[in-house]
């Protein structure tokens, strides 16, 4: 896209694929705008709806798409079914973070924006899956853990000491002698 010629450029798909497109798919480009003045871009409140998108709206959101699928490459969205990546929520901080009117201040994280602070305030998200938060290692040691756990508490002898805790609990009162005991504890 550019902005220096006021009118949209064929579109270089090739940018957005990061695999070799195939010979069989014919890339697609956006329409060149046919009469526009190469100088100044047509009046925002006058100018038709075509014009408005062409001018106004895709200079900037293009840019944002490109960046939004290689983040949605980086977080593996193509690869697997489910992922913690919302789509909606980069593209909102990229445009709010490019926004030539902030171009001097520092870059804002989603959450700490103000319009979705206010939104989020009245609307708020169920908390993501931990099974989304975790990486593949992360998981894998949760699950071996967990695994080796069960594994142990099967075998024989662990199950006659849980039994024997258990008895001992039951039989000695366990929770009424520790509680004594930190209830002396703490009168010290």
């Amino acid at each position: 896209v550019s902005l220096e010629a006021g009118i949209l450029q064929p579109l270089d798909m090739e940018q957005f694929n990061s695999a070799p497109a195939a010979d069989t798919v014919d890339q697609q480009l956006l329409p060149i705008a046919e009469a526009a003045p190469s100088s100044e871009p047509p009046d925002p409140k006058t100018c038709s709806p075509r014009e408005y998108l062409e001018f106004y709206i895709f200079p900037v959101l293009l840019p944002g798409l490109a960046e939004l699928l290689h983040e949605a490459e980086k977080e593996k969205c193509f690869e697997v079914r489910r992922t913690k990546f919302i789509a909606s929520d980069f593209l909102t901080e990229w445009l709010y973070n490019k926004n030539p009117k902030r171009k001097d201040e520092s870059f804002t994280e989603f959450y700490s924006i103000p319009f979705v602070k206010d939104w989020l305030k009245d609307h708020p998200r169920p908390p993501i899956p931990l099974s989304l938060l975790l990486s593949e290692e992360e998981a894998s040691t949760i699950i071996q853990s967990f695994w080796r756990g069960y594994r142990i508490r099967c075998d024989s002898e662990i199950q006659e000491l849980r039994q024997w805790q258990k008895k001992l609990r039951e039989e000695k009162h366990i929770n009424k002698v520790v509680k004594q005991f930190w209830t002396k504890q703490e009168a010290k």
